[in-house]
């Protein structure tokens, strides 16, 4: 009895110690509002967003000349209702949007809060003037015609409409297509409507004529047809044209195919061109950026489009007419975020030119020349529009010690101003964070890699710290030098820099199959299924930190998300003398389940050798030899990772004896909906650190 309560006095002076210690609190650094999905308005000088504000998601506007923000919606709760595809009516009295997550597998939109009644997904039309609201339909993806009186939109893999002109309308199915429908475009004047009908091993792009009630397919063939796009006239379509690869699968190299092209038919006649053809090798895959559409038809007959032909996701751009092709901008970097400007003379966008993890805006001519930097500096930008009237530019900007915030920058001001000056709130320790240090270091097998360290304030000479290491999901993410530009990644950053307040030495690693370094790095040899490779660069980071003195080498846990999970179940599974914890967030455990999820004709017997070497580049092959303790995070209505991955694991630890804890989120998807199911899961993991390693 004496040596357990002299035990427990023991964890609770140190738990006071620890709580003593913190400068903040998960919820604080938390506590900021994250922007996305800016959009601005097809004539006038209007700009609107999302804001997610402790899971509170809402639309906000503002509008020249002050750019002064104001909410137009007025949801209150955590209630994990996403809401997407804002867009401006032609009037622009109206905003319509969707509230509500997407189906799974088997028809069940999300419900993270246990709602008795279930949970919708719904198109919504929202009055400027009396910001009354009012459903117009359950679906998604809407495109409301450029004469404003339809509002086409999909349903059950369909193309639906409703009157927006009658109040009392209802939806109704405006045409049948075999295949699953996507992609809804309209024409510039109205009269037609672009769309993709997916059918699994090829797809068409089709045109529907409303008055004709007329349905055709352009230039229909084997491959997959994708990305409608109207001329300026409305009198033509291009779209990219990709030949179908049979035993193509995810998280495998793919440094060529069978190369994509680019088409163009005329309408009227329905004579189709090819105007453009990837080279083979290097590009010949199709690499996509976001964008509102991949192919953005400019002025003076150009066409924008992405392509990594020297090796590099660039903006290229093609003569409608001639064919000529130009590269719009030249380098060893990346572009991301792509938009065009009003008048589609030039594109703006944001890449890591210059400055690796970083990200800025530049502006290119869409007929070639010098581009043009228009910021620059240790913050990091992302999502350029601009705006229609005075070209002022609307983007996402973050530093390494402020949160993500919305801004315009006019044409003559030398500083962006915020859209919401309020979005971080005064509880936001922002003087308490620390600025990441951007390192390298070599991989097992010599790969340089890219890192941000994170070393704690007023450290004392020859003073040892805990150590974690954290590895993003995707695997196509890049992690940055500052707050992130996608809402799972900023919660990232924001735990990140919590444990080092807490006294970590932090290292977050953009590891090979990554993006921002080119297609070699990405497309790397052996990665993922097929062996992976990126374990060289688990290890390597591991003996970075091991190797430096401000860090106890027996102290170093990791933890991620995904694929991040993924590689932190490798990490404990081959190698637990060197970490001695972890937290796998929805990681993943057998890449031949993982596969079947996302290829659900996939057949690990029909291919015994490759399926025995994805088993092999899977955690659970090395179950035997794991030894350190992990917490398992998961939520059981995960489209991305199945919750099958953390049952079976469980099971595997079981057997072998290996301490694990675990949290499950009921109901709860893959990126959290919920800001309560955040701060839970940071919090378990913190106290798992603080367990484990303190």
């Amino acid at each position: 009895m004496k040596i357990i309560t002299t035990l427990t006095l023991a964890l609770t002076l140190a738990t006071l110690c620890y709580a003593q210690n913190e400068k903040f609190s998960i919820e604080d650094v938390l506590s900021s509002s994250f922007p996305s999905s800016l959009t601005s308005a097809p004539k006038s000088a209007r700009i609107v967003w999302l804001q997610n504000a402790e899971g509170v998601r809402n639309i906000w506007l503002a509008e020249a000349p002050d750019y002064k923000g104001r909410m137009v919606t007025d949801y209150d709760q955590d209630d994990g209702h996403e809401i997407s595809n804002i867009q401006f009516t032609p009037d622009e009295k109206s905003i319509i949007y969707v509230r509500g997550g997407a189906p799974n597998s088997s028809g069940e939109i999300p419900n993270p809060t246990l709602n008795p009644g279930g949970n919708e997904r719904a198109i919504w039309i929202i009055d400027m003037s009396s910001l009354e609201k009012r459903k117009l339909a359950e679906g998604s993806g809407p495109k409301v015609s450029p004469t404003g009186d339809i509002l086409a939109f999909l349903k059950d893999g369909q193309v639906w409409n409703i009157d927006l002109n009658d109040e009392e309308a209802k939806p109704e199915k405006w045409f049948t297509i075999r295949g699953k429908a996507g992609s809804l475009t309209w024409s510039p004047d109205g009269t037609a409507l672009a769309f993709v009908s997916n059918r699994k091993d090829h797809g068409y792009v089709g045109i529907y004529k409303n008055d004709e009630k007329q349905l055709t397919y352009l230039d229909p063939s084997v491959d997959h047809d994708s990305e409608p796009a109207w001329s300026p006239d409305g009198r033509q379509v291009a779209f990219i044209r990709r030949p179908n690869e049979d035993g193509i699968l995810p998280f495998t190299p793919r440094r060529t195919a069978l190369p994509w092209s680019i088409h163009i038919v005329d309408i009227n006649t329905e004579k189709s061109r090819q105007i453009w053809k990837a080279s083979e090798g290097t590009g010949s895959a199709f690499r996509r950026i976001s964008a509102g559409n991949q192919l953005l038809w400019g002025a003076d007959n150009q066409i924008i489009f992405p392509y990594e032909g020297d090796g590099w996701t660039h903006l290229y751009s093609v003569n409608s007419l001639s064919g000529d092709v130009r590269l719009l901008t030249p380098g060893a970097f990346e572009v991301q975020f792509a938009s065009l400007s009003p008048d589609g003379r030039f594109v703006i966008y944001d890449s890591n030119e210059n400055d690796s993890d970083r990200k800025h805006i530049w502006k290119a001519s869409v007929s070639g020349g010098k581009t043009d930097q228009i910021t620059s500096g240790v913050n990091i930008e992302w999502a350029p529009v601009v705006i229609p009237g005075d070209q002022t530019v609307a983007y996402i900007t973050s530093g390494p010690s402020s949160p993500a915030q919305a801004v315009v920058l006019k044409p003559a001001a030398k500083q962006a101003t915020p859209l919401d000056p309020d979005a971080i709130p005064k509880r936001f320790p922002s003087r308490h964070l620390i600025t990441p240090r951007q390192v390298f270091f070599s991989a097992a097998d010599g790969m340089k890699i890219h890192g941000q360290l994170f070393i704690p304030k007023d450290t004392n000479p020859g003073q040892k710290h805990p150590a974690v290491l954290f590895f993003h999901g995707g695997s196509r993410r890049q992690m940055l030098l500052g707050f992130h530009h996608r809402g799972y990644y900023h919660n990232a950053y924001s735990f990140n820099q919590y444990l080092v307040s807490k006294g970590y030495v932090v290292l977050s690693v953009n590891y090979r199959s990554g993006i921002g370094y080119g297609m070699e790095f990405r497309e790397a040899l052996n990665y993922g299924a097929r062996g992976a490779s990126e374990f060289n660069d688990v290890m390597g980071a591991g003996l970075y930190l091991r190797g430096r003195p401000d860090v106890d080498p027996d102290k170093i846990g990791l933890w991620g998300g995904s694929y991040g999970g993924f590689l932190t179940a490798m990490g404990l599974a081959k190698a637990s003398d060197l970490f001695a914890a972890g937290v796998d967030l929805h990681g993943v455990h057998d890449w031949n389940i993982v596969i079947r999820n996302f290829v659900p004709t996939y057949d690990a017997g029909k291919n015994a050798k490759a399926a025995e070497l994805a088993f092999e580049s899977s955690p659970m092959a090395y179950v035997d030899t794991w030894k350190s303790p992990v917490l398992l995070i998961h939520g059981d209505d995960d489209r991305n990772v199945p919750f099958s991955e953390s049952v079976d694991l469980a099971e595997a630890l079981r057997r072998q004896g290996v301490a694990f804890e675990q949290l499950i989120f009921p109901d709860e998807v893959h990126g959290f909906l919920l800001h309560a199911s955040w701060i839970k899961a940071y919090k378990a993991a913190a106290d798992f650190f603080d367990r484990k390693l303190k």
